[in-house]
């Protein structure tokens, strides 16, 4: 069994106070060995990121990482790094318990629908990432990205045994449904434990970019926790048996007939 923390909390403009929030949240995970915050937890969605960015040696993931080593918990969190051309990655950083830097991915997918332009702060990445984490190895898949099957494939054939999928999902026009039905869908087809983790809503800022929604999905499925709408922590265990188990009754990784495919 691995014990693994969600941790939905609103996220504002200021990376400082963001960084505060996350170390709170952090304190409430002891007793998990991964801790899984949203994406761009560093600062909020919005033309500000430019000028909030900060590289991987900086304030936000060095705190992160500290706080990681004290507790003992790897981290996988959401960030913005400068991109060298005016505009940032959108970036998921792992750290683990001991506070070194495990894996980076940058979003490959980038959020240009319903009304939103990620494209126009945010340059797109390109490789799929797979990091060894708390004795897991995770696909790492950045809210948008999850509405890409082909990704999760990719990432099952790099030997990915769990998904995290940071995000900060926006409300809209069937936004809840599409997010739960994906994120299912994405555990189901795979056979795989997936530990989606969302924003919490912001009391104060009124831009729609957060619905909570954070969920620990089984390999048949079923949602084992779901935080709503609300700032929590929550700690919930992914067991490699159920997986075994999910894999002996639908092999359907083994009856692939397009693509890679790993056996």
């Amino acid at each position: 069994m691995t014990r693994v923390a969600l941790c939905q909390i609103p996220v504002g403009h200021d990376p400082a106070e963001n960084l505060k929030t996350a170390l709170d949240a952090l304190a409430q995970a002891r007793g998990a060995r991964l801790a899984v915050f949203p994406e761009a937890a560093l600062a909020r969605f919005g033309k500000r990121v430019v000028e909030a960015a900060q590289p991987l040696d900086g304030p936000y993931v060095t705190g992160i990482a500290e706080a990681a080593r004290e507790h003992g918990i790897a981290v996988i969190t959401g960030v913005f790094e400068p991109a060298g051309d005016g505009r940032v990655y959108n970036t998921t950083v792992a750290i683990d318990e001991q506070g070194r830097i495990a894996g980076t991915y940058r979003k490959i997918h980038l959020f240009d629908s319903f009304g939103a332009r990620e494209s126009q702060f945010v340059a797109p990445g390109d490789t799929p990432v797979v990091v060894e984490l708390a004795g897991l190895r995770i696909g790492l898949i950045t809210c948008y990205d999850v509405r890409f099957p082909e990704l999760a494939r990719a990432l099952i054939d790099q030997g990915a045994e769990v998904f995290a999928v940071p995000a900060a999902w926006g409300s809209g026009l069937l936004k809840e449904d599409h997010w739960a039905t994906l994120v299912r869908a994405r555990a189901i087809e795979n056979t795989t434990w997936t530990i989606a983790v969302g924003q919490a809503p912001h009391p104060s800022i009124r831009d729609g970019f957060g619905i909570g929604r954070s969920m620990l999905v089984d390999p048949m499925g079923v949602v084992r926790l779901d935080l709503g709408p609300w700032p929590a922590v929550r700690i919930g265990e992914i067991d490699p048996e159920t997986t075994e188990r999910a894999r002996r009754t639908l092999p359907c990784l083994e009856h692939r007939r397009l693509g890679a495919g790993r056996s």
